[in-house]
């Protein structure tokens, strides 16, 4: 699952790209092994820079048409029902929501659409649990909500990284420690870890800097049972699968 953001404030501004270079970074992503593309209008790290919902919803729709009948498989990062709604008038595949269903007409609109949803360990706002067991209630929360929806087909995100600012990154490698334990849920699981700060709290590097860190432990989380990465490095991540798909089949 590789990263698009379409977020000028996002806190990797390698992550960013701009429209006119869309369609070739789509491309170039699928050609590297990207499975599905995720777009994202929004950073949602701590003390970033917010937008309305109407912005989120302008800059998504632009790139769905920039990309359009380009035969992708795309996921949108959004926790607004308005900006799914919009997005549901192009092909679209999936919903990531940090949010996991805590808004009811977000759960009804997904449900709706009969998309596959990744659903994020979230009590009242998103990643807002501040240890493991919090995590693990957190997620059972989000099954009953998905549940109650009547959404069957989601993967669970456990929130690894710095959403809140009381999160430590002690919380972060826990779940890295304990990520094999979320297989009691019987469900996909995202590692989504890439070039987040508890690995620059270990490298003393910045995010620019931290792609070996992240290979490090997305190939941890691999071995744990994660069941999709998602990634800004495509290449170099399709590498690190292959390479433990190897070590697994001998």
């Amino acid at each position: 699952m590789s990263v698009i953001n379409i977020s000028p404030e996002s806190f990797f501004s390698g992550s960013y790209v701009p429209a006119e270079r869309m369609l070739n970074t789509v491309s170039i992503m699928k050609d590297q092994g990207a499975d599905l593309i995720d777009i994202g209008a929004r950073s949602t790290a701590p003390g970033s820079q917010q937008i309305s919902i109407h912005e989120e919803k302008e800059r998504i729709v632009s790139t769905l048409k920039s990309i359009e009948g380009s035969d992708t498989t795309i996921s949108i990062d959004t926790m607004y029902p308005e900006v799914v709604t919009s997005a549901l008038k192009y092909d679209i595949h999936a919903v990531n929501d940090i949010s996991g269903l805590v808004n009811p007409d977000m759960a009804a609109v997904i449900s709706d659409s009969g998309l596959s949803t990744i659903l994020m360990a979230t009590n009242q706002i998103p990643g807002d649990c501040i240890n493991f067991e919090e995590t693990i209630s957190s997620l059972q929360k989000v099954i009953h909500r998905a549940e109650d929806a009547e959404i069957d087909q989601i993967i669970l995100d456990p929130a690894i990284g710095r959403w809140i600012p009381e999160r430590t990154p002690d919380a972060d490698f826990e779940i890295c420690r304990r990520f094999e334990e979320l297989q009691m849920f019987d469900r996909p699981l995202l590692a989504a870890v890439s070039r987040k700060s508890f690995i620059g709290s270990v490298t003393g590097r910045e995010p620019e800097q931290r792609l070996a860190g992240t290979l490090g432990v997305t190939a941890s989380l691999i071995l744990s049972g994660a069941s999709m990465i998602r990634c800004h490095d495509v290449a170099e991540t399709a590498d690190v699968v292959k390479v433990l798909s190897s070590i697994r089949s001998l």
